[in-house]
C-alpha cells in the first residue's frame, strides 16, 4: 500500500491551513462540515472536531483543509495536527462514508491550443493528479484508467497529465475541429463520476514519488542541481501553459552538455528546437557560465 504522506500549505487566510497529502482521499469530490455533527459521515473529520480549536474542516481531493478558532496560533499546532492525519490515513482510517453528502462543485473543463498543432489541452477546475505523467501507448497507461481509455480513441497518440489539465497528442488522421467535443465531454463525465484517473501506486511505481525524486536529487552534482532548480522556477511553468513539461536527464561535466526530454505538447513540436536553443540554452549559459555548452533534447 501507498504510505501517506502530508504537507503543511499556509493558505491567503491565516486561520485557515490546507495539509496536503501525495495522493487523493476523494474521488473528486468536496466536503465541508461545520461541527462535529455535521461530521459524522467523516470519521476522519469527526477525529480532527475532537481537537478543541477547530472550527471547520473542508476535505477535497488530495488536502483537508481546516479553519481554526483563535484560542491558538497555527504554528503552535500544525505539525501535531499533519501527523495525526498522517497517522490516521496509514492506519487505514475511513475518510468518508458512501453516505456523505458533497459539497457540489461542478466539474468544468475546456479546450485550450498549443504551439503544438498536434497537441491539445484540456484543463479542468479541480486537481486530478499530485504529479505528472506521460503516456505514449496503451501498454504504458496500465496504471492509468483515464489515459487507457483515452488510447481507445483510434486517433490518440499521447497522453500527458499534469495537476488539473489532461494534453493530449493526436494522430493525422483526425483533425481537432471534428474531436475536441468528444474529448472534452468525456474527460468531464470521467471525473464527474469519481472514476480513478491513477492509481494508488502509479508514482512510486514510476519512481515520480515525491520521496523518490528528492533522494534522486541528493545523489547529484551541484551543477546538475543548479540546472534543475533552473528549470523548475523557469522553464517548467512556461511549458506547463503549454500542455508539457521539460525533464532533466543528465550533465556531463567532461563535454557540459546537458540532456532533457521534452513531454507532452513539447514533445514533437515543431518550435522545440527554437526554444530550446535559443531559450533553455542561453539561460543555462548565461546564468551557469563556463558550466554548459549545449542543451539535447529527446521527445517522451
Amino acid at each position: 500500500m501507498n504510505t501517506f504522506k502530508v504537507s503543511v500549505q499556509e493558505t491567503s487566510n491565516n486561520a485557515i491551513i490546507k495539509f496536503e497529502l501525495n495522493q487523493f482521499i476523494t474521488k473528486h469530490q468536496s466536503f465541508e462540515f461545520n461541527n462535529i455533527d455535521e461530521a459524522k459521515a467523516s470519521p476522519l473529520a469527526q477525529q480532527l472536531f475532537y481537537l478543541p480549536f477547530v472550527k471547520k474542516v473542508y476535505i477535497s481531493g488530495n488536502f483537508v483543509a481546516v479553519e481554526r478558532y483563535d484560542i491558538v496560533e497555527w504554528n503552535d499546532v500544525q505539525d501535531e495536527v499533519a501527523k495525526q492525519i498522517e497517522a490516521y490515513l496509514n492506519d487505514g482510517g475511513v475518510v468518508i462514508e458512501d453516505s456523505a453528502v458533497t459539497k457540489k462543485v461542478p466539474v468544468t473543463v475546456y479546450a485550450e491550443s498549443t504551439p503544438n498543432p498536434a497537441a491539445m489541452k484540456f484543463v479542468t477546475n479541480k486537481k486530478i493528479v499530485t504529479t505528472l505523467f506521460e503516456f505514449t501507448s496503451i501498454d504504458e497507461a496500465k496504471l492509468s484508467p483515464l489515459a487507457t481509455e483515452l488510447f481507445h480513441f483510434p486517433f490518440v497518440k499521447n497522453v500527458f497529465i499534469d495537476e488539473n489539465y489532461v494534453s493530449i497528442t493526436k494522430y493525422d488522421m483526425a483533425e481537432w475541429q471534428d474531436i475536441t467535443i468528444q474529448i472534452r465531454e468525456f474527460i468531464k463525465s470521467y471525473i464527474e463520476n469519481g472514476k480513478e484517473v491513477v492509481l494508488p501506486n502509479a508514482a512510486e511505481t514510476l519512481q515520480k514519488s515525491t520521496t523518490q525524486l528528492d533522494s534522486h536529487f541528493e545523489t547529484l552534482d551541484d551543477t546538475s542541481k543548479e540546472i534543475i532548480n533552473i528549470l523548475e522556477e523557469y522553464v517548467k511553468p512556461a511549458v506547463a501553459s503549454d500542455g508539457g513539461n521539460i525533464q532533466f536527464i543528465s550533465y556531463d561535466k567532461n563535454t557540459k552538455n546537458v540532456s532533457v526530454m521534452l513531454q507532452g505538447a513539447c514533445s514533437g513540436c515543431p518550435s522545440s528546437t527554437y526554444t530550446l536553443k535559443s531559450g533553455i540554452e542561453n539561460m543555462l549559459k548565461e546564468m551557469l557560465p563556463g558550466k554548459v555548452k549545449m542543451v539535447e533534447a529527446i521527445n517522451g
